[in-house]
């Protein structure tokens, strides 16, 4: 594994102890990406707590939401935040199979019309500039109701801040999936233009 571009710091004190045993009790370990932001608390206390108040969200679907956060991942080209949300959709119970073809999502046959729209907004989120378009809205507005748009464009949002922050500070996959057993990630057999 390549290391981070910050040195990780020791997670330390009575605080630290209690994190370290939570992550390793959700994740097996603690990720270096942890120590990576421990250096900033008020940093990663306050990520760690939106993504928490996010996982209550309740508008969408639990796997479209996890496709969607997934395909912004990989769009990105995040492999910790990809390998994450397909392990922790084995960990919820989510469509796990289905979770493992989102790399792959234009040219898998897996998936719904919904789903693939849902991907598509959020692959979109993630251009620079942002290329979603009135249609995708209004189909997704039909789709999921103004909540559930509302939802996915901040989950999607969150993921695309997340992910970005992760491949700048050189924060790459832990192999949880790897490390339950799950088969490997669907890959892309060609580069999307």
């Amino acid at each position: 594994m390549t290391s981070t571009r910050v040195p990780p710091a020791e997670i330390t004190g009575l605080y630290g102890g209690l994190l370290k045993i939570a992550m390793k009790k959700l994740l097996g370990g603690v990720p270096a990406g942890a120590g990576v932001m421990w250096h900033h608390r008020a940093v990663f206390n306050d990520s760690m707590k939106f993504g928490r108040k996010s996982e209550k969200w309740h508008e969408l679907d639990p796997n479209i939401s996890s496709f969607a956060t997934m395909a912004a991942a990989a769009e990105i080209g995040c492999s910790f935040c990809l390998d994450l949300g397909y392990f922790q959709s084995h960990n919820k119970g989510l469509d796990e199979a289905k979770a493992r073809e989102v790399p792959r999502w234009r040219e898998s046959a897996v998936f719904t019309p919904l789903e693939r729209r849902v991907m598509e907004y959020s692959v979109a989120m993630c251009q620079t500039p942002v290329t979603v378009t009135d249609e995708m809205s209004a189909a997704l507005l039909a789709d999921l109701g103004p909540a559930g748009l509302v939802e996915l464009t901040a989950k999607v949002g969150f993921m695309n801040s997340s992910a970005r922050g992760n491949i700048a500070l050189g924060i790459h996959s832990e192999q949880y999936a790897e490390a339950c057993g799950l088969a490997p990630l669907a890959t892309a057999s060609q580069p999307v233009a």
